[in-house]
């Protein structure tokens, strides 16, 4: 196996995308990045009949026609945004003022932060008092002046937040540790994604984040490898999607990640191993 880095850069990642390609390898995995930003280097891979397994590379889980991959490994944004929102209808009793952290400028991001709005506008009594529109790669120097804006606009309004990657409460926690607010108190904020170990400390320390929707990303890893024994036999996709999970303090074991049981013994035996 060969990791080659992209840089988080455009240029950096078509060239690292045609690195890949160059060396002919068995097959190629499209970690966390767009393909259509690499689409000659796709085509490329296609031609060389180069099976592409994207991770979090396109909006839905499963094969993808264009851009053409064996299959993407991704848990579907829809349960994601739905699971969170319901959280916070059923942590606020059905009465909750909500800010939604959202980066307006990647469309699946701008999908997501909708798709949960709308899942919060079927409770009456949840009120979104804004939409704030902070892009992820600006989210350490904006977030902090943006937390401050929002508790002076709305006070005790603001009750709970949804974030579309937990990185937001990152960056906020300095400003509504500032403000006199408690880390186990209101607003209680939950990241519709990712589950990185950071959250997962604010979480299991009650620190101005009370839970979060993780990838499994472990289970993900063991997935993408099945993905690419089914490519290498010619055999479809397992169309295999990870269920959505709310990990919060109650019930993350003092772990760092979500690691779901079961599925190493389940590959294993796949795999006749």
């Amino acid at each position: 196996m060969r990791i080659i880095d992209g840089q988080g850069t455009p240029a950096g990642i078509q060239a690292a995308l045609g690195q890949a390609v160059a060396v002919k390898p068995a097959g190629i995995v499209l970690s966390g990045f767009d393909p259509k930003s690499t689409a000659q280097q796709v085509a490329q891979a296609n031609a060389a009949g180069i099976p592409l397994i994207g991770w979090h590379a396109v909006d839905a889980p499963g094969p993808s026609k264009s851009p053409k991959l064996f299959t993407n490994v991704t848990t579907r944004v829809q349960d994601v945004a739905k699971i969170s929102a319901d959280w916070v209808i059923s942590q606020s009793n059905g009465r909750a003022g909500v800010v939604v952290f959202t980066d307006a400028s990647i469309p699946f991001a701008k999908g997501k932060s909708d798709l949960i709005e709308k899942e919060l506008a079927t409770c009456s009594d949840v009120n979104v008092l804004t939409t704030s529109n902070i892009p992820i790669a600006d989210a350490s120097n904006r977030t902090p002046q943006e937390v401050s804006a929002l508790l002076s606009r709305f006070g005790t309004k603001w009750t709970h937040s949804i974030a579309i990657n937990d990185l937001y409460f990152a960056d906020a926690a300095p400003s509504l540790r500032a403000s006199g607010k408690q880390g186990n108190g209101a607003p209680f904020n939950i990241g519709a994604g990712d589950g990185d170990p950071s959250a997962f400390q604010r979480i299991n320390s009650k620190q101005f984040q009370t839970g979060t929707v993780p990838e499994p990303l472990s289970e993900q890893g063991w997935q993408i490898v099945d993905e690419f024994n089914r490519a290498f036999a010619g055999k479809p996709a397992s169309g295999y999607v990870a269920p959505a999970h709310i990990t919060t303090a109650g019930n993350s074991g003092g772990k760092s990640s979500w690691d779901p049981k079961g599925y190493r013994a389940a590959y294993r035996e796949i795999w006749g191993k």
